[in-house]
């Protein structure tokens, strides 16, 4: 029991710290977030300052309004005044242009044409008019309009004459607008809230539309406001006509560890809920506003719970190592015993697998060499193939090599004859039949030849009418050819196919032969040969009008199955013809025709390329 005592007590340890310091993590992350948007706002509005500031100092300077400050009754200068600052407001993009004389009366504005013009209003009741009076200088002031209850930026000037007398102020007013466009809460946080404090604690910008206006320093001691001898109230109804100016509720919760001293922990009260928040206060440049950022603390909840799980996976982790160490010990003793023989069970256990890791590499080199034997044996045999159709073709060959060769005879002898008596042309015209005869027999022969040869090349794009063209004069040269009608269908444009010539060459031939052994007993036999486009592929039918197939259509391209005699061949050439066709991309088929007796072979090939 006492190990569990003490890891229930390490256990309880672990979970205070891990609450502690996710604590800790939690409100530093929080403050971190609040004083990234804190610096970028306080920028937006120092940013804002510097582009508006000067415009009240140069329009100033404009001989203009010294005139109409110095002959005020002077209707003409009125007018060209009005006219100017209405120019002066375009061009800037303030919303309102103003000069006000010594007294604080507005005598020239940009709106001087609509109903709320400022014309005949005083404003020297405006911090911003009494500061450019009384310094000389420009002078910066936000506040809600007495005239267009809109909130707004001022901007103003002194406007001197030549001697440097002060005689009256130009203003400029400048909407919030574009400040609270680009208002945006930190992106983590889904519960952050933000508002705009003045000097004395109210609220004139905030995330939430009912905390506009209120008092967030309600029963603190505010700063000095410029405009002395006049409370709190007083300057709060000055500056935001016609507001309630309701105090909020904050109670401040103390500081948290980790965070720095700009950060609190507040709880606002306010339309019958409480929320808690993390507060970081931060000052807007050259002017009395604090930008006040509060987060939601629930963040901080869950950054707790997460370290907490943490703490408890890792004290899990470091006890059960302890607990496996433990076993761990106990058992080396078990194991230290038992090790001589767990060696010679390995031992055993080596040999046995070094004995079958050497049958199985000797079945391996065994298999492959059966492969490879394998490959070159159906290489042979479709050469062998291949020479038992010229075999089978030499009676028609020598048929047709015995004409050219009788012809080619006659045509010398008679050119001797004529040699003797003188007659040159017609041994001309001899020796002209001879060498004719000769390039018929040479291409005969070519025609064998190349059937002959071994394709060892890859698939490449060709005219599917050439191999066709080749088979034609092989089989015409067989001497069972007499009395059978090829009507061969020969497209006038190229075919183009992905495919080898000789090994087409080879199908075509099997193809042709089968359909000439299987017309010989026709009384009308004919083959038809054509090519059909297909989408993707082509298609060249090889159709007879003999007996047809019998049986299963898919058997007869099995290796040795025939029904002809042993005379007319083994069985192999449909087989071989399937295997070269695969080996191509290509497909080959064979059925009854539908149309009328006899059979009908399909051989398909992939379309590649266009002709030249």
């Amino acid at each position: 029991m006492t190990y569990r005592v003490w890891a229930l007590i390490l256990f309880l340890v672990t979970a205070a710290c891990s609450w502690w310091v996710g604590g800790w993590a939690g409100f530093r992350l929080v403050e971190q977030e609040s004083l990234e948007e804190s610096f970028r706002y306080s920028q937006l509005v120092a940013n804002e300052l510097k582009r508006y500031r000067p415009i009240p100092e140069l329009m100033a300077e404009h001989p203009l309004l010294e005139s109409v400050l110095k002959y005020p009754q002077s209707e003409n200068l009125i007018l060209q005044a009005n006219e100017e600052m209405k120019q002066m407001a375009a061009i800037v993009g303030s919303s309102d242009v103003y000069l006000m004389d010594r007294t604080g009366l507005t005598i020239a504005a940009n709106n001087y044409q609509l109903k709320s013009s400022f014309i005949g209003r005083v404003f020297d009741f405006r911090p911003y008019f009494q500061d450019a009076m009384r310094t000389g200088k420009s002078a910066v002031y936000f506040a809600l309009g007495t005239t267009t209850d809109v909130r707004g930026l001022y901007f103003s000037h002194p406007v001197k004459s030549a001697t440097g007398k002060v005689l009256g102020v130009i203003a400029v007013k400048v909407q919030v607008t574009e400040l609270e466009s680009q208002w945006q809460r930190p992106v983590p946080f889904s519960d952050a809230e933000m508002v705009v404090l003045d000097g004395d604690g109210i609220s004139f910008l905030a995330s939430r539309p009912g905390w506009l206006y209120r008092d967030f320093q309600s029963g603190t001691e505010a700063e000095t406001s410029q405009l002395d001898g006049i409370d709190k109230a007083k300057r709060g109804n000055l500056r935001y006509p016609g507001r309630d100016l309701a105090p909020i509720s904050v109670v401040t919760l103390g500081q948290p560890l980790g965070v720095s001293e700009r950060s609190q922990r507040i709880r606002i009260n306010d339309n019958g809920g409480t929320r808690e928040y993390l507060s970081v206060q931060t000052p807007l440049p050259q002017l009395d506003w604090k930008l006040q950022v509060m987060v939601g603390t629930q963040s901080v909840l869950w950054t707790r719970i997460q370290f907490l799980i943490g703490g408890a996976v890792l004290f899990l982790g470091g006890f059960l190592t302890w607990l496996y160490l433990r076993e761990r010990y106990r058992r080396e003793a078990e194991l230290a015993l038992r090790g001589e023989q767990l060696e010679r069970r390995v031992a055993e256990r080596t040999a046995d697998l070094e004995s079958s890791n050497a049958q199985l590499l000797e079945e391996i080199r065994q298999r492959e060499e059966a492969q490879t034997e394998l490959r070159e044996t159906q290489q042979e045999l479709i050469q062998a193939a291949k020479l038992a159709v010229l075999g089978q073709m030499s009676a028609g060959l020598n048929h047709e090599m015995n004409q050219p060769l009788t012809a080619i005879q006659t045509y010398a002898r008679n050119g001797r004859r004529f040699l003797e008596r003188g007659t040159h042309e017609m041994v001309d015209a001899n020796l002209n039949e001879i060498v004719t005869l000769c390039d018929k027999m040479a291409e005969l022969t070519r025609q064998f030849k190349v059937f002959a040869r071994k394709s060892e090349g890859p698939p490449a794009p060709l005219d599917l009418r050439l191999p066709i063209d080749a088979a034609l004069k092989i089989i015409s040269a067989q001497e069972h050819r007499e009395g059978i009608r090829i009507d061969w269908r020969r497209p006038e444009a190229p075919v183009m196919c992905h495919g080898d010539l000789i090994r087409i060459e080879q199908v075509m031939v099997n193809l042709v032969a089968n359909a000439v052994q299987a017309v010989e007993s026709s009384e009308q036999a004919e083959i038809t040969i054509d090519i059909v486009d297909q989408p993707a592929h082509w298609q060249c039918r090889v159709r007879d009008n003999g007996p047809g197939l019998t049986g299963d259509t898919e058997q007869i391209f099995e290796p040795f199955f025939t029904t002809k005699s042993m005379k007319q061949g083994l069985g192999l050439g449909l087989s071989i013809s399937r295997q070269i066709m695969d080996a191509l991309g290509g497909r080959l088929t064979g059925h009854n025709r539908a149309d009328g007796p006899g059979a009908e072979f399909v051989l398909t090939l992939n379309k590649r390329g266009t002709a030249e």
